[in-house]
């Protein structure tokens, strides 16, 4: 068994018996695969696992992989995770299954009139700047409706829900106070009429928090592929 593989399970453990500890069903969040900047060799391991969805956020690093992968037997969801830049839509529109850092109303613009003709509507999650950083992406949270209410009338985009990367702690409370806030917010909109279903929060070392405040999916890159060098 390869280290990815044995990782791999490593992974969904965590994952199972987080939910069991929150009362959740584990089947109803989603593993995404972290795998930027990992090579081809190590996305064939995750496969071979039992993987089959990614997260990339390097635009010129994953359409290779993508192509390399195009015509295999398995169906692969591709997610992008990066920041977008407006020269670079047609190509994340035209390759993408989803995408979790929309926060512009241009770039949302862009990408569904960018959709190919024949291909599903892209699935958007809203980038969220839960923990106030100046450093960091996302959409404040009070203009989240505003854009929320932009991309739910695209027709190339289906909005599904928020998505956010709470400033880095190790104290278990902060990482559940920071959930909760996009949790909250998630809630909000719901009871507005939007119909979201996916709340993309959680990553390698504060995953278990993440299940605890409803996410359904978390974004697993080291613990599945190890330590870039």
């Amino acid at each position: 068994m390869s280290s990815i593989s044995q990782h791999f399970d490593q992974v969904q453990q965590r994952i199972t018996d987080a939910a069991r500890a929150a009362g959740r069903d584990p089947a109803t969040i989603q593993l995404l695969a972290i795998s930027k900047t990992r090579p081809l060799a190590d996305i064939q391991s995750a496969i071979a696992a039992g993987q089959y969805a990614f997260g990339e956020n390097y635009l010129q690093d994953a359409l290779p992989k993508i192509a390399a992968l195009a015509d295999s037997k398995i169906l692969l969801e591709w997610h992008f995770i990066g920041a977008i830049q407006s020269n670079k839509t047609r190509d994340i529109a035209a390759n993408f299954d989803w995408v979790h850092t929309l926060e512009r109303e241009k770039i949302a613009r862009r990408l569904s009139e960018q959709r190919p003709a024949g291909m599903m509507p892209i699935q958007v999650c809203l980038q969220v700047n839960i923990s106030g950083e100046t450093s960091k992406s996302g959409l404040n949270p009070e203009a989240v409706e505003t854009l929320a209410k932009i991309v739910n009338d695209l027709p190339g985009l289906q909005l599904r829900g928020l998505m956010a990367i709470p400033a880095a702690t190790n104290d278990a409370d902060a990482q559940l106070k920071a959930f909760a806030r996009l949790r909250a917010l998630y809630e909000h909109l719901r009871q507005q009429g939007y119909p979201l279903d996916t709340l993309s929060m959680g990553m390698s070392n504060d995953l278990e928090a993440a299940i605890a405040e409803g996410s359904t999916l978390v974004r697993i890159g080291t613990a599945i592929f190890g330590s870039r060098d």
